[in-house]
């Protein structure tokens, strides 16, 4: 009997598990479902371009593996494909005494996960480094750097088609029934029956779970990021990539410096509550999300229990100057008119009930179906790790 898997949403980790889906033979016929115009429209493509090597994630977690694992692969398909990237190292820095137990804590965490080449750094060797960023302390991570995503789709999606894979675009799932071991996908006025689901939907990945006859006790919350870019005549101000260090209670990085593949420097990004699940500005609002999002029971738990973190990152969304003060701590020469309006991107972070963060990728396996419930940063780096690892969970 033939198997026919379908897999929900084009984006990096969709068409990164059809890729590594085709290459197992596991499957006789493989269908991406994607609701917009084009691949990889949403995290795929609004995101800082950065290929993440994984310092931040705990030791063991699905996380850390994947991301550690991933960057390897990336790096790899994208010598192969002739993809733009380049791998320019991060500095991540402490700019005051007490950040530099939570710096030494990182350094020991990457050692952990297996990073290679990591250096702790004073003072004087962050200026050999970066001249203008002012810290007391920095880890350097030599085997992270940048990469073109949208590039990347685009080669994943002609490895597909050119090995019998099918892509639909503009082709919403809005219905997801089950009969006789079956799967049946409507998508408007069509049908496709299956036998297997992956649900890769990123940003909806929990409706479309529900849509399957799950119940999963967590929902998406998008979180929005702005970014700036640098001025022209400004950005020689930092040379490749530099973050804060951490606040280990949340995923968000802080507001950093990103070299861009193109040559540009773009600054941020912040994280707040997006007003649409693909709302990129804060004038794009669509009702039914807000208030999908506002009397979800764990939202309003995490909005209670960190007031102060929710009002320091919307004060950084709505002020241009207080964005600038952040970006200062790390460079103290960047001025607010060295700032433009840059792009903005919406982070699909999964709540529990009880208002907690998901800090691991989480995959809900079952007998034949399978959800992307949580793959946030690094998701596009460790999209190729992701594929391999859920078809390694995939009956054989």
């Amino acid at each position: 009997m033939n198997k026919k898997f379908a897999i929900i949403g084009g984006g990096i980790i969709g068409l990164a598990t059809a890729y590594r889906l085709m290459q197992s033979k596991l499957a006789d016929k493989i269908v991406i479902f994607e609701k917009e115009d084009n691949l990889g429209k949403h995290q795929s493509s609004h995101n800082s371009g950065v290929l993440h090597a994984g310092l931040y994630y705990k030791p063991g977690s699905t996380k850390a593996v994947l991301a550690v694992n991933g960057i390897r692969q990336m790096i790899q398909f994208c010598q192969k494909e002739e993809i733009p990237h380049k791998i320019c190292g991060k500095l991540v820095v402490a700019t005051d005494n007490e950040e530099i137990h939570r710096l030494q804590n990182l350094f020991k965490q990457g050692n952990e996960n297996g990073l290679v080449g990591l250096r702790l750094l004073d003072s004087r060797g962050i200026r050999l480094i970066e001249p203008y960023v002012n810290g007391v302390a920095a880890i350097h991570v030599p085997e992270e750097g940048i990469v073109d995503y949208p590039a990347v789709c685009k080669a994943l999606a002609r490895k597909i088609q050119e090995q019998g894979g099918e892509i639909k675009l503009n082709s919403r799932a809005k219905k997801i029934s089950s009969f006789n071991d079956e799967w049946i996908i409507q998508t408007g006025s069509d049908e496709y029956a299956c036998d297997f689901i992956i649900n890769c939907a990123g940003l909806h990945c929990d409706r479309v779970a529900r849509m399957a006859g799950e119940k999963p006790d967590m929902q998406i919350v998008p979180f929005r990021g702005d970014y700036y870019k640098i001025k022209k005549e400004r950005n020689d101000i930092v040379k490749n990539l530099v973050y804060p260090v951490p606040n280990p209670e949340f995923p968000f990085l802080g507001v950093h410096f990103t070299r861009m593949i193109n040559g540009d420097l773009e600054a941020g990004p912040n994280a707040v509550l997006a007003f649409s699940r693909e709302g990129y500005n804060f004038f794009q609002i669509n009702p039914a999300d807000l208030i999908e999002a506002l009397t979800f029971r764990g939202l309003r738990k995490f909005l209670f229990s960190y007031p102060k973190m929710v009002r320091r990152e919307l004060a950084i969304s709505l002020s241009k100057s207080y964005f600038c003060k952040q970006l200062q701590r790390l460079v103290p020469d960047i001025r607010r008119g060295d700032l433009e309006k840059g792009n903005g991107g919406v982070r699909a972070q999964a709540l529990d009930l009880n208002g907690n963060l998901l800090q691991d990728f989480n995959i809900l396996a079952r007998k034949n179906a399978l959800h992307v419930l949580n793959a946030p940063s690094p998701g596009a780096t460790a999209s190729l790790a992701i594929g391999e690892y859920i078809v390694s969970l995939l009956p054989g």
